[in-house]
């Protein structure tokens, strides 16, 4: 336990001799939610507090600043999938909030200004804007950062290296190791929950135990044990994104391999203790790289057909995903594509911009006018936007032998890796920066009720999501140049698309319907996070918080009586929790993934984007402060009398 802050006295209130007593605000998790939110506190505190004494605790098994995810203890190889310049904790003028904006470093600018001597001592190099700098850096980032908002909080800040089990309706907060803080206000920020198997999960690592498998359920690849994996055996894998990259990483270049480069190729070494990786998936495609070039002007901008206006127009109540709005996201992607086509690069097309998007406003990217439109005035089909094809790149496709599949999928990638570095393919760009937008409308539309669960958690949380992970939140270019690497050294092979394993005998046995015949191996990895479930979430805090009413969720059924499994943790508004009878907690708040309302908040925000999350920490903060204003006045009064 560690404490850092001005000591503990008593304030007296202005103008009397009435004792205030100090209030005490608990916070169950110290990564970077936690930290942004402090910052925000901090900022509107000389604003809203007054002369209150106010003791903070953080209590996480983890240090504060990074948390779980981003902790200093993991390996150096493993990388952001953000550049540098793409991550900020701070506030800065683009922000929209009733908070003070206090700007400070963004990632880059740190690490080639404030932090490069503390990088330098951590033995980890800087990073320029553009480069994908290993997590660890982040988790120095991250320290100062965590170190900076403790010197500006007037608070005392103490951290409990340890995990907090119970919440009394009280705010009596327990910890692991029996000890109990008595708080005022209760804040939960416990990022991305871990959850038990599934059904089929358990089935599997049973059925695997008894044949004397290995099989490795979804879960953060960086804290999964890979030891079971054994050298030049094949390994199925199911799964090529994030999660497939770090697998990648760990079981080859961890385990001793290196690369070098000549002409241009990058070669990859064996060390002999690497396995063979099959991997495939749904689309049997890595996610695309990130794009490594920036163009002046192409940054996300306001929506021009799905916006909060148009999803009125619908009608009121809960809109049908699928009819309504998914349409006009697939009109919002295709717009932002072919502007920045017609306009950044003229000469490849044959058409006004005015007279193209004319067309594109009265009907939809399927329809067969816009089609035509499109074969008209865009000769290449390189530079042709069709959502389908660019979230299947292998649908519907047949391939005679698996070394007919790897030749298209390495043409894949090596397209991939040439257009995603090359400004003139900026419609890419504008297609990401509209994500983003999309994204924001679709926040709020979910906090307004306006889709219903089920369309939530199947096409916006699981296909919608997916999409955008695919398109927008992939891997390093190099990255998938190593992929490339490690295929020709035979240490990676391709297993196709809608990849389905089973359990035969005693062999694991995967099969894609776009490729004749199986693979066999004697392990298996779901290379995956874990699909959120609140309701089946291992924390011991939260479930014995559903357990006692304090906090709830729904567990929610498909029309067709299917379980979609637990939603999200109930809040309303203000990020006060939902008890399970519907009356709000007015001293616990929930900030997070795993909460609802906080759609488009979570991760790191990009400086100059009005990130939701500075917006939702901001108001937060300030409810936090106002609630221990009015707890001030109530206590002056008490003692007058």
């Amino acid at each position: 336990m560690t404490t850092a802050g001005p000591p503990g006295r008593l304030h007296l209130v202005a103008d009397s001799d009435e004792v205030v007593a100090p209030a005490t605000v608990v916070f169950v998790g110290g990564g970077p939610r936690t930290v942004g939110l402090l910052e925000r506190f901090a900022a509107s505190a000389p604003e809203l507090l007054g002369d209150r004494e106010v003791h903070i605790h953080v209590v996480d098994p983890y240090p504060a600043g990074g948390g779980r995810i981003w902790r200093r203890n993991q390996s150096r190889l493993l990388w952001m999938n953000s550049m540098a310049s793409d991550v900020t904790i701070f506030t800065d003028e683009s922000v929209e909030c009733d908070g003070p904006i206090v700007p400070g470093p963004d990632l880059a600018t740190w690490a080639n200004g404030a932090g490069a001597i503390r990088l330098e001592e951590a033995g980890l190099e800087t990073a320029g804007p553009m480069d994908f700098p290993p997590r660890l850096l982040q988790a120095e980032y991250l320290s100062w950062v965590w170190e900076r908002v403790v010197r500006s909080l007037p608070a005392t800040v103490t951290t409990h290296l340890e995990r907090a089990v119970d919440v009394s309706s009280t705010n009596l907060v327990v910890l692991e190791s029996g000890e109990q803080i008595q708080a005022d206000l209760v804040v939960l920020a416990l990022g991305y929950l871990d959850r038990e198997p599934t059904i089929e999960q358990a089935a599997w690592a049973e059925a695997s135990a008894g044949a004397g498998l290995t099989y490795i359920g979804p879960g953060y690849t960086a804290d999964v044990d890979l030891s079971g994996l054994q050298p030049k055996e094949p390994v199925i894998v199911r799964g090529f994104g994030q999660a497939f990259i770090d697998l990648m990483v760990l079981l080859t270049e961890a385990r001793g391999g290196w690369y070098d480069e000549c002409d241009g190729i990058l070669t990859y070494h064996p060390s002999g203790q690497e396995p063979v990786l099959y991997v495939g998936s749904r689309r049997g495609v890595p996610y695309h790289a990130k794009l490594g070039y920036t163009v002046a002007g192409t940054t996300p901008v306001p929506t021009r057909y799905l916006t909060v206006a148009a999803l009125d127009e619908l009608g009121d109540g809960v809109l049908d995903f699928q009819s309504r709005v998914r349409p006009l996201i697939d009109k919002e992607l295709t717009f932002a594509h072919y502007q920045q086509l017609f306009q950044a690069h003229p000469e490849r097309t044959r058409w006004t911009w005015q007279q193209f998007a004319e067309v594109l406003d009265r009907t939809l990217p399927t329809a067969p006018e816009f089609v035509a439109a499109v074969n008209e005035a865009v000769p290449s089909p390189a530079d042709r936007f069709v959502l389908a094809e660019v979230d299947r790149p292998l649908a519907d496709r047949f391939f005679d032998d698996s070394a007919a599949l790897e030749k298209v999928l390495v043409g894949l990638i090596e397209t991939d890796l040439l257009r995603r570095a090359d400004p003139e393919y900026s419609a890419d760009l504008a297609v990401f920066n509209a994500l983003l937008s999309v994204y924001s409308v679709l926040s709020v539309a979910i906090t307004a009720g306006r889709l219903s669960d089920e369309d939530r958690v199947r096409h916006v949380e699981t296909e919608w999501h997916g999409f955008f992970s695919f398109v927008a939140s992939g891997p390093p270019p190099r990255r998938l140049e190593e992929l490339l690497a490690l295929h020709r050294a035979g240490i990676v092979q391709f297993a196709g698309p809608d990849l389905t394993v089973a359990l035969g005998k005693d062999r694991f046995v995967a099969s894609s319907p776009a490729v004749p015949g199986a693979i066999e191996a004697r392990a298996f990895v779901e290379a995956r996070l874990p699909r959120p479930d609140v309701l089946a979430a291992s924390d011991p805090l939260v479930r014995g918080l559903l357990a006692s009413g304090l906090l709830a969720a729904d567990h929610l059924v498909a029309a067709d009586g299917s379980s979609l499994g637990g939603g999200q943790l109930k809040a309303d508004a203000d990020c006060r929790a939902i008890k399970a009878d519907g009356t709000v907690h007015q001293s616990l708040f929930l900030l997070g993934p795993s909460v609802s309302g906080s759609a488009g908040s979570s991760g790191f925000s990009r400086p100059y984007f009005n990130g939701p999350g500075f917006r939702q920490n901001d108001a937060v903060a300030r409810r936090l402060l106002q609630l221990l204003a009015v707890h001030s006045q109530k206590e002056g009064r008490r003692h007058a009398s």
